[in-house]
């Protein structure tokens, strides 16, 4: 049997699980939890007297962290951006970034945001993103998810507040790991982030959509990719739309369950003459309007090796929002940081990895 990652499991999953796999040691089980996820390793020797049964943990269970690869960094004026660079163990890299979001008075970053990948590759194939042009070449699982925010916080000391699925993947073409990750990283004991802190970002996948209002998580952030309000040009530039319509994804997001002051998050990356147009804004505020509450975020478009048009210009940026505005539309401007390392919105990812040959997501379940 090959061994079950720890961190793809809640505490209570955890003991359920040694209790079926061990002959002995399985009471050990909240604290070896605990241990695992504060220090990345199982430690099965400092719980257990017997060597048979620090054995038997070793043999059933694992800590996978990933391992870092490499880091880049960006200074801005609120802090400094940085990216990693993790490898899975077959070898696969993925990306995750460490974003400042608030400065205290002192200037010191006071939040920090860590965007989180769910996939290697991506199949989506939304034209402006990097990491679409890799293709889908796996999913990663709920333990491969989880260990991003472990590996970082023990291998390079970051520390963070919030979480965002946006970084390589489409999260919901791989809703059931990403929703397992969600109840390990909300779980207590464990990291014990509340669902408010963490978002799920998503193209539109209608089927992912829809499991993920099958949990009932009121509290859960959710943001979609929205970049046009035109069946054609979102189309052309977001496969996606061509198997679940504007029309059906409005339909869909008003049946996901909120809290009162749940705010949808609506992702507009601006791309010169492309979405951008004088009747563009008008669109966006048809889409958003039967939604209730939403927030749209302008996203300046961000070139990658393969640039779909140019980067707008500040005027374009400006104008754009203006008209959003007298729409009645409340706008927020996504500040770019990370550009310089690649480590921006669509940027991410390596399309030299879609030469390699895919391999399946781990056997390990989805409790």
């Amino acid at each position: 049997m090959p061994q079950v990652d720890v961190l793809g499991l809640t505490c209570q999953q955890l003991e359920q699980a040694a209790s079926l796999a061990l002959t002995a040691g399985a009471g050990a089980a909240g604290r070896i939890y605990r241990h695992a996820i504060a220090t990345g390793r199982l430690g099965a020797e400092a719980f257990c007297r017997s060597p048979a049964t620090v054995d038997g943990w070793n043999r059933a269970f694992t800590v996978g962290l990933l391992t870092v690869v490499r880091t880049v960094e960006e200074l801005g004026n609120v802090g400094t951006t940085a990216k990693a660079v993790l490898a899975t163990a077959d070898g696969y890299e993925i990306e995750v970034v460490r974003i400042p979001m608030k400065a205290a008075p002192d200037g010191t970053v006071s939040a920090w945001t860590l965007c989180l990948s769910s996939q290697v590759g991506c199949k989506m194939g939304c034209t402006f993103c990097e990491t679409g042009r890799m293709g889908l070449i796996r999913h990663l699982t709920a333990a491969e998810i989880v260990a991003q925010v472990l590996t970082v916080r023990i291998a390079l000391g970051w520390k963070v507040s919030n979480l965002v699925f946006m970084g390589m993947g489409e999260a919901l073409d791989n809703a059931d790991h990403v929703i397992q990750a969600i109840t390990v990283l909300t779980g207590k004991p464990g990291f014990q982030y509340a669902l408010d802190k963490i978002t799920v970002c998503t193209s539109g996948h209608a089927e992912g959509l829809t499991k993920l209002a099958a949990t009932g998580w009121k509290r859960l952030n959710l943001s979609v990719s929205l970049n046009s309000g035109d069946e054609a040009v979102r189309s052309r530039i977001m496969p996606v739309n061509r198997r679940t319509s504007l029309v059906e994804l409005q339909r869909i997001l008003m049946s996901i369950p909120r809290r009162p002051n749940f705010t949808f998050g609506v992702n507009y990356c601006l791309l010169p003459g492309i979405n951008d147009g004088p009747d563009d804004a008008a669109r966006v505020a048809d889409f958003c309007r039967p939604l209730g509450r939403v927030l749209v975020n302008l996203i300046p478009y961000n070139p990658g090796n393969a640039p779909l048009t140019r980067a707008p210009e500040e005027p374009e940026i400006d104008g754009f929002i203006d008209r959003l505005r007298a729409t009645g539309l409340p706008v927020r401007r996504r500040i770019t940081k990370g550009r310089s390392i690649m480590a921006a919105c669509g940027q991410l990812g390596n399309v030299a990895l879609r030469r390699q040959r895919p391999t399946p997501v781990s056997d390990t379940p989805v409790l």
